[in-house]
């Protein structure tokens, strides 16, 4: 015991802030051998009485510990050993109270069953397939294709246990776990089997139902098939017609109190698997399941506010107007009303004391935030996931109907923009999404309606952008201002918006430099480790984020006002500058260079003022190690030839050789650098076709002819095969080659691109090239020629270009 205490000091020990204590604890726990440090750590665990930092430090360490020095350690214990560890983990994941260590004690099973699972597949801990186990976070376990039958095998015998109506359950909901996270691909080759004992158990638990009244296999059961059919989708449609007349009677019968929740669940299995199987399966019974949830939206004003059914009707609501499209439109009258009910729930909220606070529990649904002084912020969060789903749903059916929501889109204007401020529950304000979305709905009933809207929201979202503090809310938010400002185009912000945002933009770019100056200062801390280092890159990436987001706005401002909108970015020149400087981390170079991208292509000629600033980091981008940069210097320079005019004629014979430099190197094709070289391909083409004085395009064009077609980027794509199209019409003479020679060669990368969906039938660059094949295909030979230097994917291509375009 003496020991074990000991063992709990060392682990406070690890833990401490003062560098010369962890160092010494760290070397002491370097010493014990592996077989103690096991049995230290899983007692550690394991002891109710332990502090719970000091149980969360031995489940990091044990982990650690099998995931590094597995073989080293675990082959050389004793079997009684081994099987004590694995029944010791079980009984943890079983009997833990605090969910945070259950998951890691859960995280450790995952680890050692990884290991335990030898070169061939085989598994040599059985137990760890018992349901029990496998409701609990083992994911690392399902990586092992091999394990997928055995799983799913001892899932459904212990499903069929017909004695054992508990363990049923259990095994139902493990199925569930394991359904939602299997991928489609590996659950696939099971599927026939695993679907066919699902309807078995359904057929004897609804029986069972119907003699006996007893329900909790069965509600199981029905979420069990709607996982399933969720996973599968397509391929759940020969299994259908099993299933839909069961659920449909589930629906129609299950009406009394207690069955409120199997008829709740049964509801959602329907929408699930109708959206699996699509509307041309589902649609012969989609007007008897409309009746059904109508019939139960009719009785929803004789529901409890807690009636279970509320929210599963909510989402299948939503899920059928994905399925139906445009037919849902006549139902909206039935289900806003409710749905609008839900989505303006308002939390009770309350600012207690210290004393308040102790009186009131956690367990009746409240949350707080400590403000200091002795004081508390309290919100009874009841109600809020149920806010939350619905405002989902509203999301669904403006993105889904369009012009067909926009009877209620002024009514949930009103109830979304004040969620701005809405911070107790972040999937809410998620939502914020949806602006763009409810403005286009708006659009049908004219300019003045769309405007009127628009100053509604407006407002708001700039003045979130300077207060929000969550930044994963923030980038959101941003990400639907910037859409907006591109929907209402030039004139939708007055001169204090600018001035406003002008002076947030400004602070986010100065926070971004401070924020990398502290975690640069960090790395030089006698406390920096792997661990630290992981934490710094992950608020890096947060702050690249908002960076990219910054982008995002300013590329709507630049798009919608042109030039017009210079002097007030000349505000932030500085700070863009300052992020092209060679010594900034690429990421920083990559989305600074697309703001000088922005400023070349939407405000043409007069970009060139700011010449001096960026062109010759532009230059030198084209050959950086990041193909992030190196795309968006691409890019750049395909601007400055479509749309910046004579001034930067000079530029292009410095570029072109740089661009095939790029292009012609060994690993141009490498996924990591595909789309900065397919960049720098629609680069010289673009080059080529708006400024050919700058460049020998005879010389260059049997090289950029070999490099098509594009498969990565498919705007770009647009514009090379646009420019592939001029040539041909032109009877370019170097493309079509002596007696047009190089048209079977012209007919392979035309369906290359189709086959990759660079090229779609409804665009113009489409027909162009379609009427390019059509004047082949009247001169017989020609056809045949080109035609038969395509395989069999490549010709179906042409064909289905031919057909839609």
């Amino acid at each position: 015991m003496a020991e074990q205490q000991q063992f709990y000091l060392l682990l406070s020990n690890l833990m401490s802030p003062d560098n010369t204590v962890r160092k010494q604890s760290e070397e002491t726990y370097d010493t014990i051998p592996g077989q103690t440090k096991i049995s230290f750590l899983l007692q550690a665990i394991r002891d109710a009485s332990a502090a719970e930092e000091v149980k969360q430090m031995a489940a990091v360490l044990l982990r650690r510990l099998l995931s590094s020095s597995f073989e080293e350690v675990y082959p050389s214990l004793a079997i009684d050993v081994q099987t004590a560890i694995r029944t010791e983990l079980l009984a943890g994941i079983q009997s833990e109270v605090s969910s945070n260590i259950r998951k890691k004690v859960c995280d450790i099973a995952a680890e050692l069953s990884r290991n335990l699972i030898d070169d061939d597949g085989n598994n040599q801990w059985p137990e760890i397939l018992n349901p029990v186990w496998l409701n609990c976070p083992l994911k690392v376990l399902f990586s092992h294709c091999s394990l997928y039958l055995q799983v799913i095998s001892a899932l459904l015998q212990t499903m069929e246990d017909q004695s054992n109506p508990r363990v049923q359950a259990h095994a139902a909901a493990a199925l569930i776990n394991f359904t939602e996270d299997c991928p489609k691909t590996l659950l696939i080759p099971y599927l026939d089997s695993l679907v066919q004992h699902l309807h078995v158990i359904m057929v004897a638990k609804l029986q069972e139902l119907i003699q006996k009244g007893t329900k909790l296999v069965l509600e199981q059961v029905v979420t069990s098939i709607a996982s399933v059919a969720d996973t599968a989708e397509e391929k759940f449609v020969p299994y259908y017609d099993l299933f839909m007349p069961s659920l449909k009677h589930i629906v129609e019968n299950a009406v009394q109190k207690e069955l409120r929740l199997l008829r709740g669940k049964t509801i959602e299995c329907i929408s699930l698997i109708g959206l699996a199987v699509g509307k041309e399966k589902f649609m012969p019974d989609a007007s008897a399941v409309m009746q059904l949830l109508l019939k139960t939206q009719t009785d929803f004003n004789d529901l409890e506010d807690d009636d279970p059914q509320i929210s599963y009707m909510i989402s299948a609501w939503a899920r059928m107007c994905k399925i139906l499209g445009k037919e849902f439109q006549q139902y909206l009258p039935v289900v806003m009303g409710p749905l609008m009910k839900t989505a303006s729930i308002k939390p009770e909220v309350a600012l207690l004391d210290t004393q308040d606070m102790e009186n009131m529990s956690e367990d009746d649904g409240w949350e707080f935030v400590n403000l200091g002084d002795q004081q508390s912020f309290g919100i009874k969060t009841a109600g809020l996931e149920e806010k939350a789903t619905a405002c989902q749903m509203l999301v669904c059916y403006a993105k889904e109907l369009k012009e067909g929501f926009v009877e209620y889109t002024e009514q949930v204007v009103k109830l979304m923009v004040p969620l701005l401020k809405f911070y107790f529950h972040d999937d809410i304000l998620h939502e914020i999404t949806s602006m763009p979305l409810l403005l286009e709905c708006a659009r049908v009933r004219g300019p003045e309606y769309l405007t009127q809207m628009w100053h509604f929201m407006c407002d708001a979202l700039i003045k979130s952008i300077g207060t929000e503090p969550d930044s994963d809310v923030l980038s959101e938010i941003m990400h639907s201002f910037a859409k907006c400002i591109e929907l209402m185009g030039d004139g939708c912000l007055n001169n204090e918006h600018f001035e406003e945002l002008g002076g947030i933009m400004k602070g986010k770019l100065e926070e971004h430099f401070k924020n990398q100056e502290v975690r640069q200062a960090k790395r030089q801390d006698e406390d920096y480790d792997e661990q630290v280092e992981e934490t710094l890159q992950d608020e890096d990436d947060n702050d690249v984020y908002i960076l990219t987001k910054v982008s995002d706005i300013l590329h709507s401002i630049f798009s919608s006002y042109r030039e017009q909108v210079l002097p007030w970015f000349e505000q932030l020149l500085q700070l863009i500058v300052s992020l092209i400087c060679p010594h900034r981390p690429w990421a920083d170079r990559q989305w600074g260079l697309c703001i000088f991208d922005d400023i070349i292509e939407h405000c043409s000629p007069s970009s060139f003022k700011y010449a001096e600033y960026f062109l010759r980091p532009m230059m030198q981008a084209l050959c950086d190690t990041s193909p992030e940069v190196r795309q968006a210097a691409a890019y750049g320079v395909g601007v400055m030839a479509q749309f910046g005019g004579e001034s930067y004629r000079p530029a292009f014979t410095e570029a072109v050789p740089l661009l095939v430099g790029v292009i012609q190197s060994p690993d141009s094709r490498a996924k990591e650098n595909a789309n900065a070289t397919e960049n720098c391909i629609s680069a010289v083409a673009k080059v080529m076709k708006y400024r050919p004085e700058c460049v020998s395009v005879n010389e260059i064009l049997p090289h950029w002819l070999s490099w098509m077609p594009l498969n990565e980027d498919k705007e770009e794509a647009v514009h090379t095969f646009n420019y592939l199209c001029d040539l041909i019409e032109s009877n370019n003479p170097i493309v079509l080659g002596p007696d047009n020679t190089n048209l079977p060669k012209i007919f392979i990368i035309i369906a290359d691109g189709v086959v990759n969906e660079s090229i779609k039938g409804e665009d113009g660059c489409s027909k162009r090239l379609a009427n390019v094949i059509r004047q082949v295909q009247v001169s017989g030979g020609l056809w045949t020629q080109c035609v038969s230097a395509l395989n069999e994917m490549q010709q179906k291509a042409i064909q289905d270009l031919l057909n839609t375009a």
